[in-house]
């Protein structure tokens, strides 16, 4: 196989975009990170909470976030910015003269963008929950919200219920267990014990109980009698491991959790039949492949804006290219709610904004006369 010979043409566009989109990144990055940010980094530095190494740190740790975004909208402006400047100047009137098609102008933007697509991959996968790791390690930032997990068998009658009022690590605070009895009516289950306890571990294969009061309940629903119990064990084996991971999952983003790791969360999902959440996770994790891919849409949407005539309003151009932009990110959370309720599969959802452009590219080429 031969590859096409890389020309001074293609060397000189490629640099053009790389420097221009280079720019519109960091001008992106520092309009992004300026007005609340580092407001808010100076305030604890100064009152304090902060070191001067700290708050570097915390706004180094940031940046992954901003860069998921970046890299997108840095692409489709450098390859707007530099087309259109070409246009402006006649250099693409001198391209077509000498015989090269829109297909092979294109070609050093298509390599580029790839490179901005894998790019934009490795950030969300592995930079962004690096950096919110770290960021929570700096800012001690740790959740307490509630977590109920239900535990049940075969025929989805639920055998446990536990209430976690906050937990830290592997550590879990004020915990109520509902202990189900065999017997149960059309519209309740029988309870047969409610344990209180004030601390619970996980230990990987089991979850330790201690300090625990334990209330018997007859069949009549009657307290029949309270004992104190020093420790015990629940949640043993597989599902241990289970509901830990989704208490722990329970409060991140999905940003936060690397494809991997996420993959599981939602074979996990699936598993303990948590339909909401598992079709939101879903349509975030295919959104995790679809969205890098959106890098080389909007690298070649900016190419065909970029193509004007010499007296043609700049303006036109990138208030097109910016529309796009803000559609594409204020849909989003469109697309995530309609995965969630059932309302479309996350397939549908995480594919359609894509699809979208690649319309709008399709409209884009045929109105131009290229």
């Amino acid at each position: 196989m031969r590859f096409p010979r890389v020309s001074i043409y293609d060397r000189y566009i490629f640099s053009q975009v790389l420097i221009t989109s280079f720019v519109a990144i960091l001008l992106f990055t520092v309009v992004w990170i300026a007005p609340e940010m580092l407001l808010n980094t100076i305030k604890r530095t100064l009152e304090g909470e902060y070191t001067a190494k700290t708050a570097v740190l915390v706004l180094f740790y940031e940046l992954p976030k901003i860069l998921g975004k970046a890299f997108p909208v840095g692409l489709l402006l450098g390859t707007l910015f530099t087309f259109d400047k070409l246009s402006k100047d006649s250099e693409l009137t001198i391209f077509r003269a000498v015989g090269l098609s829109f297909r092979r102008i294109l070609a050093p933007v298509m390599v580029l963008s790839l490179i901005v697509t894998w790019l934009c991959f490795f950030t969300g996968d592995k930079l962004i929950p690096m950096s919110i790791q770290k960021l929570n390690a700096i800012r001690d930032s740790h959740p307490t919200t509630q977590y109920i997990y239900t535990q049940k068998d075969k025929n989805d009658v639920p055998l446990l219920a536990v209430i976690i009022s906050g937990y830290r690590d592997n550590v879990m605070h004020n915990l109520i267990i509902l202990d189900f009895s065999n017997k149960y009516y059309t519209d309740v289950h029988q309870l047969s014990n409610i344990y209180s306890a004030q601390k619970g571990t996980y230990l990987g294969d089991r979850w330790k109980l201690e300090d625990i009061t334990q209330y018997k309940i007859s069949n009549d629903g009657i307290f029949t009698d309270i004992e104190h119990i020093k420790e015990m064990d629940i949640l043993k084996g597989e599902d241990a491991k289970n509901a830990y991971t989704l208490m722990t999952y329970s409060t991140k983003k999905e940003r936060e959790i690397t494809n991997h790791d996420l993959k599981n969360y939602i074979k996990l999902l699936k598993k303990e039949k948590l339909d909401e959440e598992y079709r939101y996770m879903l349509n975030k994790y295919l959104q995790r492949f679809f969205h890098p891919f959106v890098c080389v849409l909007l690298a070649i949407m900016g190419t065909l804006l970029g193509f004007s005539k010499p007296r043609e309003q700049r303006l036109v151009g990138f208030t097109i290219a910016i529309g796009c932009i803000f559609v594409y990110y204020i849909t989003l959370p469109f697309f995530d709610l309609l995965a969630e309720k059932g309302v479309l599969p996350p397939l549908v959802t995480a594919i359609f904004p894509p699809v979208a452009f690649l319309c709008a590219i399709i409209g884009f080429y045929k109105s131009k006369d290229l």
